[in-house]
C-alpha cells in the first residue's frame, strides 16, 4: 500500500539523512554545511516543521574517504529510519547513492554540479556549469583577453563534464585549450602541473579542483610566482578555501558562483544575521557549500508540504516538484517547477581573504 506523505502522527519526527563530507579532500566543506543545515532545521521546528512534523537530521559522512556510505543509507531506508535525503557532496558520491537507493526517498542535491540530473525523486538545485562557465569565460575574455587556457581538475565526473563544455566557451572567445590534466583526490604532482603551465605558455587556468586539493594547488601556484601573470577561474571555491590558500597566493583568482558570503543583498544580510545568532561566536565560516544545505533543507520542506497539500503518495515521487515552489533562500533562488531551479550567478575576484563581487552574470 502506498503511504501518503505527511500522514504519520504529528508527534513523530521526520528524519532527514544529511550527507556531507566530514573528511577527505572535500572535508573543508563540512563545518559550514552542518551549521547551515542545523539552522534551517531550527527555523522549521520553530514553526510547524515539515508536513506538520518536527524534523531531525541524521548525519552521514559523504567524503571521498568515507567507507560504505551507500550501505549505511540503504540500511536506514530499508528500516524506514529516514524519510528524505539532502546531499552536499561530489557528483561521484551522488552517483553511488543513486545506484544504492534510486528514487526510493526524495533526494535534494544542493551544490553546484554538471547538470542533467533527471532521476525520479531527485532534485538538483545548485548551479550548473554552463550557467557558470560561459558568461565567466566571456567576461574574462572581454576584460583580460586570455588566449591560451589550461584545464586542471580532479579526476571525476564534474571536472570532466565542466571541461568538455568549457572547450566550446573558450573557442567562442577566440582562445584555445593548450592542455588538460586530471589529478586524484588527495593531491598529485603539482610541480609537474606547474611546469606544464609554463611550458605551454598558458595565460589562464580553469581550475576544477575541490576542497583541500584546491587549497594545496593554489598555494603551490602562488609560490611558483605564476599568480601575477596567469589568470585562474574556478566554479567551486569558497571562503574556507581562501583562508587556507593565503592572501599572497590569490592574485588574478576569479570565481563564478551562485553565492558569496560578501553578497550585499537583503536576503543574504538577513541570513547571515540568523546564522551567527544561531551558531554563536564560534560559527564556522560561511561559504557557498554551507549555504546550499540551508537552502536544501528549506527546499525539501516546500516540496513535501506541497506534496501533502496535493495528497501525494510515496509511489508518486516522480511527479513531485512539477509545480513552482517558493522556499527560503539566502541568494534569492527560485524553483520554477519541472526541475528548473533559477539561481543567480555572480563573478567575484579574490581580494586577499575575501571575495569582491564584480558583476551579476
Amino acid at each position: 500500500m502506498s503511504q501518503r506523505l505527511g500522514t504519520r502522527s504529528s508527534k513523530q519526527e521526520l528524519n532527514i539523512a544529511l550527507c556531507v563530507p566530514l573528511g577527505g579532500a572535500a572535508g573543508i566543506w563540512g563545518p559550514s554545511a552542518l551549521a547551515s543545515a542545523r539552522l534551517a532545521v531550527a527555523e522549521l521546528n520553530s514553526g510547524s516543521g515539515i508536513t506538520g512534523r518536527p524534523c531531525r537530521l541524521i548525519t552521514l559522512n559523504a567524503g571521498d574517504d568515507a567507507q560504505a556510505i551507500e550501505d549505511s543509507l540503504v540500511e536506514l531506508v530499508e528500516e524506514g529510519a529516514v524519510d528524505a535525503l539532502v546531499g552536499m557532496h561530489t557528483s561521484a558520491v551522488r552517483h553511488d547513492l543513486l545506484h544504492a537507493i534510486g528514487g526510493r526517498i526524495p533526494f535534494v542535491y544542493t551544490p553546484l554540479y554538471e547538470g542533467g540530473e533527471r532521476t525520479p525523486g531527485v532534485f538538483a538545485i545548485g548551479e550548473t556549469i554552463s550557467r557558470q562557465l560561459r558568461p565567466a569565460i566571456h567576461w574574462l575574455n572581454e576584460h583580460h583577453r586570455p588566449r591560451r587556457w589550461m584545464f586542471i581538475g580532479n579526476d571525476y565526473v564534474w571536472p570532466r563534464a565542466s571541461h568538455q563544455v568549457a572547450h566550446r566557451f573558450v573557442a567562442e572567445s577566440g582562445g584555445s585549450v593548450v592542455g588538460e590534466m586530471y589529478l586524484p583526490f588527495g593531491g598529485g604532482d603539482y610541480e609537474y602541473v606547474l611546469d606544464q603551465i609554463r611550458e605551454q605558455r598558458a595565460d589562464a587556468v580553469l581550475l576544477s579542483l575541490i576542497g583541500q586539493d584546491a587549497v594545496d594547488f593554489n598555494r603551490a601556484f602562488g609560490h611558483a610566482d605564476l599568480a601575477s601573470h596567469v589568470l585562474r577561474l574556478s566554479c567551486a571555491l569558497g571562503e574556507n578555501e581562501l583562508l587556507g590558500i593565503g592572501a599572497r597566493n590569490t592574485d588574478n583568482l576569479y570565481v563564478a558562483s551562485g553565492y558569496f558570503a560578501s553578497l550585499d543583498t537583503d536576503a543574504n544580510q538577513s541570513f547571515k544575521e540568523r546564522y551567527h545568532s544561531h551558531c554563536g561566536v564560534r560559527a564556522p565560516t560561511l561559504d557557498t557549500f554551507g549555504q546550499s544545505t540551508y537552502e536544501g533543507i528549506h527546499f525539501l520542506a516546500a516540496l513535501l508540504n506541497d506534496a501533502r497539500q496535493r495528497n501525494a503518495t510515496t509511489a508518486s515521487l516522480a511527479r513531485l516538484g512539477t509545480a513552482p515552489l517558493s522556499y527560503r533562500s539566502a541568494r534569492g533562488a527560485v524553483y520554477a517547477g519541472g526541475r528548473v531551479n533559477r539561481v543567480p550567478i555572480y563573478l567575484a575576484r579574490v581580494d586577499g581573504h575575501a571575495f569582491r563581487v564584480l558583476t551579476h552574470l
